[in-house]
């Protein structure tokens, strides 16, 4: 799995969060575990494959959000049952 943060500024609210969200969504479909926190700016999200870069700030950028850099790194699962 990768996880992918992306920094972004002008987020106020909830429904703010909401619309970023909505936005990473339709840019990539196979993406889950979508969140987005207006406190941190930022939102991040897994997918199994990379993810166009590009087409996720022009995503972001649509709405109207001002998109401020991405990071992807390899994601494991932490949890009581994942340790090694």
């Amino acid at each position: 799995m990768i996880k992918t943060t992306i920094k972004i500024d002008g987020m106020m609210c909830g429904m703010c969060e909401s619309h970023i969200c909505d936005a990473i969504r339709k840019a990539v479909p196979s993406a889950k575990k979508v969140e987005a926190s207006r406190r941190k700016k930022e939102a991040s999200f897994l997918t199994e494959e990379s993810v166009d870069h590009v087409q996720l700030k022009e995503a972001i950028d649509a709405t109207g959000y001002t998109f401020l850099g991405i990071e992807s790194a390899p994601y494991e699962k932490k949890g009581l049952f994942g340790r090694k």
